[in-house]
């Protein structure tokens, strides 16, 4: 099946521009990668330098070679780089790699890279770099890599990184990883991560893709292939760095202070069932374990075996750390463990098979085999600090391969030391479908990702609450188009309109209006200056709570009246319960963005938030509020009555639709707070930013 990267990851020739005969030189190196990896097509050299190179003929130009190449591997220097693209365009060459960083002081007023960049995007042309490494498509058979020895074998991971030295680093392990793609991006002149994805998925072999990413820059693309991905089950596990708290851009509301990019992609991530991890260990091992040819069904969780009463204890410790349950074993397994274990030994799970080391072999394979039969298992780890040549590891590595043949779980080792030296049996057991997970914390972060992964394959369609009347969304997209900053009683009526519980409320513009609009209500009540340009309103002293009559509304009005103006805002004081806050960012990437809370005066100080891709229904608002730190106080601590969770989630669920329908006309929204209640809540303040009218 074709693919537009055709040109690019398969092209059926290539001109290598500066090549050279000299040994070890980027010249020398990309004529042996290509023969190397048994490249099909044509290729053809560039150099005025030289008329041979070996058996094949060597061109001054590119002008000057007898057809046009689908690709041009681009070895030369900043100084000349500029003008060999140029003649890449001219020549029709549809594809090329370029491995220079683009950076040079040459006096011109635009940067060398934005030159290049506008080179490549006028023609058209398909670029891999700059500043980067190149790419190894061993599918079929193109390797245009600097560096590196390609030695790895073929597998069902593509590893896409835009860091060329972490590129190089996780292409070059120790086996127990195989890639049918890897590339290094570097700069995505003109094709970019999500470029490369979209390739991978067209492999029939690619099971998992990898990502060492520092920013997303098709932000559309990057989402509607990660939808792609999770359609095909094929599992992307993604290293973001650059994870810095800052927004960069100044911000009205709470919610802008607090909710940086990094939390932005990590809802985009949890929204399309993308793993996140934070560092290559961790990206390596969660790549194993989703690759490995099997997924966790069902709904049970892990199993487990080990030698040693400290081991598993240490297991333990680190699994219940990563959010990792044990399964309940049957009574049916409990009984086939306890007839083989040695006396003494207890059949459970975590599970110490070792007694005195006689017939352990046949042991450890009949209760790993028995435990991996429960009904309650989804996967199987097997702890050992695999060595090679240590005959009883060899024994381990035997008895899991039969189990792994006959078993469709998926069962993986796990080493307590990452430093172990295992190449030869985790290459072995990698091609028996077991992968071997370095180091405890590593493995339990890939089992943790393996049970997130299958609960995201598994989650039903979501259902958001329907919107209000297609009139009243237009009314209030009209109304966020004037661009003014909504007042509060309007706020108010906004979210009412969409389903959201608000507090009565009134506003006032003297002091007899004030009084008889708290009559209205009911005492007790709460004043608040309604003035434009005031958003923040206990900072500046303009709030009065639990206002009890006449006398006191009429004093706290003279107060704020005096000191902020005329216009204020009655309401009436919600029931006690616990402060929540809902809020909303236009990311300048990734759009309408919806975001929960701990809420009230704290709510920069605790930053205790998660933010969430809306639309989204009670069941996934559910989910998004069972993250924050404080879901304890909504069950009740302390003697307190537990509060009206599912309110809460209908809630965010309708202000989640309010987002989808606004959002491009909004810049920020601060609902803060939102009072729980035992029974139901009611949003006391709300702030509405609308974006500001572009100019013409």
């Amino acid at each position: 099946m074709s693919h537009r990267l055709d040109p690019l990851l398969r092209p059926r020739s290539v001109a290598l521009v500066g090549a050279s005969p000299k040994p070890g030189s980027y010249g020398r190196g990309m004529i042996e990668a290509c023969r190397e990896a048994g490249f099909e097509g044509s290729i053809s050299l560039v150099n005025p330098g030289y008329e041979r190179i070996d058996d094949l003929a060597c061109y001054p130009d590119l002008k000057s070679l007898p057809h046009v190449p689908d690709h041009a591997v681009l070895m030369v220097a900043n100084a000349r780089i500029e003008r060999v693209l140029s003649d890449v365009i001219t020549a029709g060459v549809k594809a090329a790699t370029i491995f220079g960083s683009g950076y040079l002081d040459d006096g011109n007023e635009v940067p060398l890279l934005d030159r290049l960049k506008a080179q490549a995007r006028e023609a058209g042309l398909l670029v891999c770099g700059g500043n980067g490494s190149g790419f190894y498509n061993r599918v079929h058979k193109v390797r245009f890599q600097l560096g590196g020895s390609g030695a790895q074998a073929p597998g069902p991971v593509t590893f896409i990184s835009q860091s060329g030295s972490i590129w190089a680093a996780v292409n070059e392990n120790d086996g127990r990883l195989g890639f049918n793609l890897t590339v290094s991006s570097g700069q995505e002149i003109a094709t970019d991560v999500a470029d490369y994805m979209d390739f991978a998925l067209s492999l029939e072999t690619t099971r998992a893709i990898g990502l060492f990413i520092e920013t997303v820059r098709s932000p559309e693309k990057f989402v509607a292939v990660l939808e792609r991905a999770a359609a095909a089950d094929v599992a992307v596990v993604i290293n973001k760095v650059g994870r810095s708290e800052a927004a960069k851009r100044f911000a009205v509301s709470h919610s802008g202070a607090i909710a940086g990019d990094a939390a932005v992609y990590d809802a985009i991530f949890k929204r399309y069932g993308a793993i996140s991890v934070n560092d290559p260990d961790e990206l390596v091992a969660c790549l194993q374990l989703l690759s490995c040819g099997k997924r966790l069904r069902g709904t049970g969780s892990v199993v487990a075996i080990t030698d040693s009463g400290g081991e598993r204890e240490l297991l333990t410790d680190i699994a219940t750390e990563q959010g990792v349950t044990f399964a309940e074993l049957t009574d049916a397994t409990q009984a086939k463990l306890a007839g083989r274990l040695e006396y003494g030994l207890t059949p459970e799970n975590p599970l110490d098979a070792w007694g005195t080391g006689h017939g352990f072999e046949d042991i450890f394979h009949d209760c790993m085999r028995s435990l991996l039969e429960d009904p309650q298992a989804a996967l199987g780890i097997w702890v050992a600090d695999l060595r090679d040549g240590t005959r009883y590891h060899e024994h381990y590595a035997t008895a899991a391969a039969r189990i792994a043949a006959e078993s469709d779980k998926p069962l993986a080792f796990a080493t307590c030391f990452a430093k172990a030296r295992n190449t030869g049996l985790a290459t072995r057991l990698r091609d028996a479908g077991v992968p071997v997970l370095e180091g405890m914390r590593g493995a339990m972060i890939a089992t943790r990702a393996a049970l997130d992964y299958r609960a995201f394959r598994a989650r039903p369609a979501s259902s958001p609450p329907l919107p209000p009347a297609s009139d009243v969304v237009a009314r209030w997209r009209k109304r966020c188009e004037a661009g003014a900053t909504f007042d509060e009683a309007e706020g108010l009526a906004l979210l009412k309109d969409f389903g959201i519980p608000v507090v009565a409320h009134r506003l006032a513009t003297n002091r007899a209006e004030a009084v008889a609009a708290a009559e209205a209500i009911g005492f007790p009540v709460a004043l608040k200056t309604a003035e434009p340009g005031i958003n923040h309103k206990s900072d500046v002293g303009g709030v009065r709570l639990r206002l009890a009559d006449r006398d006191a509304v009429a004093a706290a009005y003279d107060d704020i009246a005096g000191r902020l103006g005329p216009r204020v805002l009655l309401a009436e004081m919600a029931a006690p319960g616990a402060e929540v806050a809902l809020g909303f960012v236009a990311d300048p990437q990734f759009g309408s963005v919806a975001m929960i809370s701990a809420g009230g005066v704290l709510i920069e100080i605790q930053k205790d938030a998660v933010l969430a891709i809306p639309p989204f229904d009670v069941r996934e608002a559910q989910g998004f509020i069972d993250r924050l730190a404080m879901r304890k106080v909504l069950d009740g601590v302390r003697g307190k009555p537990a509060l009206d969770v599912a309110a809460l989630t209908e809630a965010f669920a309708r202000f989640s639709v309010m987002i989808s329908h606004l959002g491009e006309f909004l810049a920020e929204v601060d609902v803060n707070p939102l009072i729980v209640g035992e029974k139901g809540v009611r949003a006391v303040d709300a702030l509405i930013v609308p974006r500001r009218p572009q100019s013409n």
